[in-house]
């Protein structure tokens, strides 16, 4: 479902992505925090529109002010336990991984997924960039569909 919000100018584009962060300090007492502050906090979205005609508004965060965009939570890459990894299953990530310095990183600890919580499996890629994972879990490479709102 498509979502109006303010976000950083910078950003304002068609296809970005990026994971809301939620309410900065800076935020305190701006008139404008109901605009920006409506997404899920930790969710990757994806800029779907840009409103056109539409004012740049300062902003205590974004240094070249926020525009007004239309965002839809985006889907998120991630590698699952292999053992029932197949489109339309239900999965969670395996767990906290310490080897940053490993290929797979980012899909076993994904920015805008929760270990805590369970996806639908959009996709399956197959097999993830490392060659041996160091943690010796059997892991898939899949697109999980964006979460329920909140």
């Amino acid at each position: 479902m498509t979502t109006v919000t303010l976000i950083g100018s910078r950003l304002a584009e068609e296809g970005t992505e990026f994971v809301y962060g939620g309410e900065s300090d800076a935020c305190a007492g701006c008139p404008y925090r109901g605009q920006c502050l409506n997404l899920a906090e930790g969710r990757r979205y994806e800029v779907t529109g840009v409103r056109e005609n539409t004012q740049l508004l300062d902003c205590a965060v974004h240094d070249e002010g926020v525009r007004a965009v239309e965002v839809e939570p985006a889907s998120v890459t991630v590698n699952v336990p292999s053992k029932g990894a197949y489109a339309g299953s239900k999965t969670s990530l395996a767990g906290p991984c310490p080897h940053v310095e490993c290929p797979s990183h980012e899909y076993c600890v994904p920015l805008g997924a929760d270990f805590d919580m369970e996806y639908r499996i959009d996709e399956v890629h197959g097999d993830p960039p490392h060659d041996v994972c160091a943690l010796d879990r059997d892991l898939t490479m899949v697109e999980i569909e964006p979460g329920a709102d909140d």
